[in-house]
């Protein structure tokens, strides 16, 4: 039933919009008492912030607009042409907590939208229930400028803050600036999540400014801002609180992916402040090093999953202090770490028994040995990545596989020493088995089968054209 409500809204919508030209709004705001609009310039292509809004679907070139209720509409159709013997759209009867439901799956600029049809429409589309998230994509969306408006809208009933706001996801919006940020941080102080991946025009002290404002902030994906080095509380706010709090940020996960100016002093401020982190990925931080990651063990020792993917300074030594986290920890990725052999995963099996993920993909000096210790050490591993790691065979296969029997995902992709022999005792023994690749590998079609014969439900990623 919901289904089909969310589609007839949608059908609804869009035959009250067909095309909504420039004239079509100056005649909606002629109905309307004076309000903040976001206005793209003619030249501008037409931009949605949902995906699943396609480009062809308007051609206004209105982003968002923040309206207050229709003055000139008592009734939802009343105001806009209709046959005589039609008297009123058959979604009209459907009671209100159903529209908010159907309004709850759509984007936020297609919510500004169904604010402007009507009385009733209005009062749904902006129920506080309806903008705990907002969601704004796109290069050439006047973000700033958005988020301005929205937030000034949702502080209409509580001046100046917005208590209902929760999570602010902005990722892609490359015109989003420290203006904007710094108005999220003004208004929105029960904000938890935000969201900015690909906004390299933030700088330090924006983040600073939401950390310090936003108290309950738990998930931060910054990937992508390659201008942040560093998160901290501003100096006002850690000289307002308490010596025991004013140090401490609540962030729980951060993502600082291709953060490139991410230096192991930036680490170490970032572990002192971020004391609870139990999800952090710096993938691709190239400039990190083991002295860094020895800052980041002593600080949070409370990290659950670590990825230090493409960090080549990385090596046996990082290892030994990321081994610290001991039975914490379940996640580790390593890729492409070429500093790594196998004593630093020796390190990691030894004392992380709980280990439940590892990605050592590219580590060239990872061997059968390895493998072994890893394969005793952590019988819980349940997915392996070791492609590209030339010295591993099926010697240190058939021991993986006879240690650990909750096997779900292994990749061996262009492991040159790996043959049949090797899948076939994996097969036999990892009946959970869901994916394996082995592609680039010198894999007999007799093993292929064998593999699918023995785990049924397993996706085999292959080369060998023969085999289907």
């Amino acid at each position: 039933t919901l289904i089909l409500c969310f589609s007839l809204c949608l059908v609804v919508i869009s035959s009250l919009f067909p095309s909504v030209s420039s004239d079509s709004d100056i005649s909606m705001r002629t109905l309307s008492t004076p309000s903040p609009a976001l206005i793209l310039p003619c030249s501008s292509p037409p931009l949605f912030n949902g995906s699943s809004t396609s480009s062809s679907s308007f051609t206004a070139e209105t982003i968002a607009m923040v309206h207050s209720p229709p003055t000139g509409l008592t009734h939802p159709q009343r105001g806009l042409w209709q046959p005589k013997d039609q008297q009123g759209a058959p979604i009209d009867i459907l009671p209100d907590h159903a529209f908010l439901q159907i309004f709850a799956h759509l984007p936020t600029n297609q919510l500004c939208r169904c604010a402007r049809v009507c009385r009733r429409w209005y009062n749904l589309a902006w129920d506080p229930r309806l903008w705990r998230t907002v969601r704004l994509t796109g290069d050439v969306l006047h973000v700033d400028r958005a988020l301005r408006v929205l937030t000034r809208r949702l502080c209409q009933d509580t001046p100046n803050v917005c208590l209902t706001l929760e999570m602010v996801v902005v990722s892609g919006c490359r015109r989003l600036t420290d203006r904007g940020l710094y108005t999220v941080a003004q208004s929105c102080p029960e904000l938890r999540r935000l969201e900015i991946a690909g906004c390299y025009n933030v700088s330090n002290e924006a983040v600073f400014e939401v950390v310090s404002r936003c108290p309950n902030l738990e998930h931060l994906d910054i990937s992508g801002c390659s201008k942040v080095t560093c998160i901290s509380l501003t100096r006002e706010a850690s000289i307002k609180l308490s010596p025991l709090h004013g140090q401490q940020i609540s962030i729980r996960y951060l993502d600082m992916t291709d953060c490139f100016a991410l230096e192991d002093e930036g680490l170490h401020t970032i572990a002192a402040h971020c004391t609870q982190l139990t999800h952090l990925y710096l993938r691709r931080c190239a400039r990190l090093t083991d002295e860094g990651l020895r800052f980041l063990v002593i600080y949070c020792p409370s990290v659950r999953e670590l990825s230090v993917s493409d960090c080549r300074f990385v090596s046996d030594f990082g290892l030994r202090e990321i081994a610290k986290l001991e039975g914490r920890l379940r996640y580790l990725s390593i890729a492409h770490c070429g500093r790594v052999t196998d004593v630093g995963v020796r390190y990691v099996a030894k004392y992380c028994a709980r280990l439940r993920y590892l990605n050592a993909r590219g580590c060239e000096g990872l061997t059968d040995h390895g493998l072994e210790h890893l394969a005793k050490g952590c019988p819980k591993l349940k997915s392996l990545d070791i492609g590209k790691c030339p010295l591993v065979s099926d010697a240190g296969l058939e021991v993986l596989a006879l240690n650990c029997f909750n096997l779900k995902r292994l990749s061996v992709k262009a492991c040159e020493s790996v043959t049949g022999r090797g899948l076939q005792v994996v097969a036999a023994n990892c009946f959970d088995l869901q994916l394996l690749n082995v592609q680039d590998c010198d894999v007999p079609l007799e093993a292929l089968r064998f593999v699918k014969r023995h785990c049924k439900r397993c996706i085999i990623e292959h080369t060998n054209p023969a085999f289907f």
